[in-house]
């Protein structure tokens, strides 16, 4: 595509005036008034043949990034020869995900047929941020016409993950605290879920330890000695819909929801645990196999990337079903989901009913503070009083519902919307240490 520029337009612009004197002094000779516009329209054609073509793009693109920071790349262009005087401009596709300065248009001076710009790009949302094309437009040495194509950049993609550094030093502190669980037998003596030896029966020992049959045999009471399982499977299930995706004092609960995830994952592998994640909404969006060690992380966060937001009602008979065809072995599941209706309540408490005859199910949610506001301000208003007792309602049907999970042994966690993190680790380490795994 070619099209003038600004300089050329001016151009023009500015020979309006001559061209009217003309036609004025000599109304027969008006058609010499064309000769200047003309003569600007044949020099951006030269101008434009002058320009040379584009040879190659290149983006580096950042391998990954944080949600709210400002991160540096770089861009270059290489056209196939020199023109003296040329310039060059990109401009980005508009993305929910990265906000670039001035509508995303990066000018890049040219020398000796190339040149390279830097492009600071603002993180806005959690996602895999994606620029496949770009649009680059030069122009030729008289800067009167300009040159545009497109650029294909297939491999130009990278995750925007939440920003857990603020939560290292506390995920580093609790892992201290507990780092040395199940590593020694004596330390865990009774406890844990791998048989390691029969010893004497000592006072103070649990009763429902001891072995009955061996003891029998041996004629001396004999208790079963354990060690601490260290390789648990422990699958983060995100929902991903509707309720998850609506903001809670700013931010949406989805991602209130991965910070926390992907903290308790980097404290499972370190504690030498199975990890693995599955994003639904409607139908199960992401699915990973099992990780283990300290290195698979940045796995864990590159897939948590991947989990979008959705506007679908959430179907938890197909996730939860899919989910549990899945696992071979009894695993901890803990579901991040929000549930306001009677109706969404009453299908997850079903599909919960299938797993927790198999599996120990953790389910987390938020506390609902603006329903809870409602309720416990003074009304003033006739609309206040509707608001509060609305409120009341939709709270005493999800109390309800809580304690209908609870009813089929489900663990449940609501938790402050800062301290999601924090109530996560705090009960995914006590059902660790009560070895209901």
């Amino acid at each position: 595509m070619i099209y003038p520029t600004r300089a050329a337009v001016i151009a023009v612009a500015a020979g309006v005036p001559v061209a009217i004197a003309v036609a004025a002094v000599d109304p027969g000779q008006w058609f010499l008034a064309l000769a200047w516009p003309l003569a600007i329209v044949l020099l951006c054609l030269a101008d434009a043949a002058q320009a040379a073509p584009a040879a190659r793009v290149e983006f580096e693109c950042p391998a990954f990034a944080y949600v709210g920071e400002t991160r540096d790349s770089s861009i270059s262009i290489q056209l196939r020869r020199r023109t003296p005087g040329a310039t060059a401009e990109i401009a980005f596709p508009p993305s929910p995900l990265v906000r670039i300065a001035s509508d995303g248009r990066v000018p890049i001076p040219l020398k000796a047929g190339g040149g390279a710009a830097s492009v600071a790009m603002d993180m806005l949302r959690r996602g895999v941020a994606a620029f496949d094309r770009l649009s680059v437009r030069w122009t030729g040495p008289l800067r009167l016409a300009w040159r545009q194509a497109t650029v294909l950049l297939p491999e130009s993609r990278f995750p925007i993950v939440p920003d857990l550094r603020p939560l290292h030093d506390r995920g580093a502190e609790i892992f201290k605290r507990h780092a040395f669980e199940g590593l020694i037998a004596q330390q865990t003596r009774g406890e844990g879920a791998d048989f390691d030896a029969l010893v004497e029966f000592q006072r103070g020992m649990d009763t429902r330890s001891i072995a009955w049959k061996q003891s029998a045999r041996h004629s001396k009471l004999l208790a079963k000695q354990y060690r601490t399982e260290r390789n648990n499977q422990i699958v983060f299930a995100v929902d991903s819909g509707r309720q998850m995706s609506e903001p809670v004092a700013g931010l949406p609960r989805v991602d209130r929801c991965v910070s926390a995830m992907l903290l308790t994952a980097w404290i499972a592998l370190k504690f030498g645990d199975r990890v693995a994640i599955e994003a639904f909404d409607s139908r199960p969006r992401v699915l990973s196999g099992f990780a283990s060690g300290a290195p698979a992380f940045a796995e864990i966060q590159r897939l948590a990337a991947q989990i979008d937001y959705s506007g679908d009602e959430t179907n938890y008979t197909f996730a939860l079903t899919t989910l549990g065809a899945r696992l071979t072995r009894r695993s901890m599941i803990i579901l991040f989901t929000e549930f306001t209706d009677p109706i969404s309540s009453e299908f997850l408490v079903r599909a919960a009913r299938r797993l927790v005859s198999k599996h120990l199910v953790l389910i987390v949610i938020l506390r609902d503070e603006e329903l809870e506001t409602m309720v416990d301000r003074t009304p003033e208003t006739a609309d206040d009083v509707t608001r509060a007792v609305t409120a009341a309602a939709l709270l005493k049907e999800r109390m309800i519902a809580v304690a209908g999970l609870q009813h089929l042994g489900v663990h449940v966690i609501e938790a402050e919307q800062d301290r999601v993190a924090e109530s996560v680790v705090a009960g995914y380490l006590d059902l660790k240490r009560r070895n209901l795994l």
